[in-house]
């Protein structure tokens, strides 16, 4: 299909080029980009270490905390990395950095702007840290937020789906602040991963200063044109006195991502090896730069899968004229594509519900084979590294071949909690219909059919508030590397998903971006036509294992309702007879 926008004619050099910065969960990815094609001329990954050393999380009450220094050192050791890889010709020529980040994940941060855990006295502080997007700690501080929201005539909540979450801004904030006195005293700001990284790069010393990005601020923080800004500090010290006169240490103006932060600082660009006219973007979060990597078009949903998922849709403003969308992670002008409204949904687990079926399972080659009395320590370190590779492409393999039947097994895709449609962090994963047949590929079956109901009910609930999902691009890892799972998607869906070229859809958004905001674009439009790689692979549903599925979808439904029940009252009985 052919994009809708149009490209613009330019006199570009053809020996320009910009960095794209996608800060993951487990890893910082930065890439070197041909502004003009879009070609992608170096790549580094750096894996946090701290974070792979499981430090300042812990997942029995899901809290998961990012040290900065895991940030700071990746950014600096990727942008090296690929400029090494390119040389000098296509380091004396890089024009931009633009970053994207996970979110919402804020941090505490002074006066000055510097992050509470970069001070010796907080460095070991989990609430001094970024409080990574998967945190679900603050459940009571959202429930509280979402019940004195009702208490309003104005509704602050509107632009949010209506349901405010504990993976979000203010639920963080209130948490962090009701828990920690001392991270209370010290904080000046809070400040959410994709803001702050303009900010270090451009040398900001005033937290007052920061740039705001739309996406962040409309998304997680409940700013709102509508409402001159954030909500007014009477709703929030109403809420809690820890928050009375905190917006006033925060925002009121925000900045769409093809606008610049500034210029990178000498600082910076000494550390880096750059020139010091290199523009900074304004950041965004991970998943909405990488909608416009992977060349989004208005009424088309694109699935970034990964981890988590977040599904993103773009509509033209006069299309959503008094249509607020329920249930979702908000509705905001210019979040994705600047004069568009941006819609986000997504999954609070995908790619995180095979990772644990696989850990699960694995188990035995973790806890035993080390001590086994029959090898060596090197020989049972090897299998089990192999074992662990082959484990889920063999898992595929069994499960795919497994007959489609309308009693097979069904599970819930909510493990780690859900986040749309109506965003409720407390529910929890359940698998049903489970007998002594039922083995380990029968249960990954079930685990990835429940994935994608879930990503149907998202589509499902755009549709009924009358914004039509006409489309589906699948984007990110799982989508380029699993044709089992897209299959199952394109049937449960009944609809055909395209999958885009473009492995690194994220990083290559944020080179987009970063090459409108300096100029070498009119919009960001233009960039996504000329740098964007197109699609090389298309799952069409099969119309026999789609029936199959509709039936198969409405046990989850059923299955889901009777466990948000429980939940809801943990003495009513439902689940009886399931």
């Amino acid at each position: 299909m052919a994009s809708p926008f149009k490209r613009l004619n330019t006199n570009m050099k053809p020996d320009q080029f910009v960095i794209g910065v996608d800060y993951g969960t487990d890893s910082v990815r930065s890439i070197l980009v041909n502004a003009t094609t879009g070609m992608e001329i170096a790549s580094s990954v750096f894996y946090y270490p701290r974070w792979r050393d499981g430090l300042y999380c812990d997942p029995s009450k899901n809290q998961f905390r990012q040290h900065p220094r895991d940030y700071i050192d990746g950014l600096e050791a990727t942008i090296q990395e690929c400029l090494k890889q390119a040389g000098p010709a296509a380091q004396n020529n890089v024009r931009a950095i633009s970053v994207d980040t996970t979110g919402s994940t804020p941090i505490a941060v002074d006066k000055t702007g510097n992050p509470l855990s970069l001070k010796p006295e907080f460095e070991n502080n989990p609430n001094a840290m970024f409080v990574l997007w998967k945190d679900h700690t603050a459940t009571e501080e959202a429930a509280a937020i979402n019940e004195h929201a009702d208490r309003f005539d104005i509704d602050y909540l509107q632009f949010v789906g209506g349901i405010y979450s504990s993976e979000w801004f203010w639920a963080k904030l209130l948490h962090v602040l009701r828990h920690d006195e001392a991270v209370r005293t010290a904080c000046y700001s809070w400040v959410e991963h994709c803001d702050w990284i303009p900010f270090l790069l451009t040398g900001g010393k005033d937290a007052t200063q920061i740039k705001r990005g739309v996406c962040s601020a409309g998304h997680k923080a409940l700013w709102a044109m509508e409402f001159g800004g954030l909500p007014p500090d009477n709703f929030f010290a109403s809420l809690d006195p820890v928050l009375k006169g905190f917006t006033s240490r925060l925002f009121q103006d925000t900045y769409t991502s093809d606008k610049a932060a500034g210029r990178l600082s000498r600082e910076w660009s000494d550390r880096l090896g750059l020139k010091d006219d290199v523009i900074v973007g304004i950041g965004a979060f991970d998943c909405h730069m990488g909608a416009v990597g992977g060349q989004i078009q208005p009424y088309y949903l694109s699935k970034v899968m990964g981890t988590s998922t977040c599904d993103m849709m773009v509509v033209p403003k006069a299309d959503m004229k008094d249509i607020m969308v329920k249930g979702i992670c908000g509705q905001v002008d210019g979040s994705i594509i600047p004069g568009m409204i941006g819609l986000e949904a997504g999954q609070s687990a995908f790619g995180d519900t095979y990772a644990w079926f696989k850990n699960t399972l694995a188990w035995p080659f973790k806890a035993l084979l080390g001590g086994s009395s029959h090898i060596n320590a090197d020989v049972a370190a090897k299998l089990k590294e192999e074992m662990l590779d082959k484990l889920i492409p063999e898992l595929t393999k069994q499960a795919s071949a497994i007959p489609l039947s309308e009693e097979n097994e069904v599970a819930i895709d909510w493990l780690n909690g859900r986040r749309t449609p109506d965003a409720n962090q407390l529910l929890k994963g359940a698998i049903t219909g489970i007998s002594l047949g039922s083995d380990a590929p029968h249960l990954f079956k079930a685990w990835v059919e429940s994935t994608c109901f879930g990503a149907k009910a998202i589509v499902d609930r755009f549709n009924q508030e009358n914004v039509p999902v006409k489309g589906l691009i699948g984007l990110g890892g799982v989508a380029r590397k699993s044709p089992y799972i897209m299959q199952v998607m394109a049937d449960v869906m009944n609809m055909p998903i395209r999958i885009h070229k473009s492995e690194q859809t994220c990083a290559l958004g944020a080179a987009m971006f970063g090459a409108t905001a300096a100029g070498l674009y009119a919009k960001v439009e233009d960039a996504m036509d000329a740098m964007g790689q197109g699609f090389d692979l298309e799952y069409k549903p099969n119309a026999k294992a789609a029936a199959i599925y509709g039936k198969r979808f409405q046990k989850y439904l059923e299955i889901g309702n009777a466990i948000e029940q429980v939940t809801l009252n943990k003495s009513d009985p439902v689940l009886t007879g399931l």
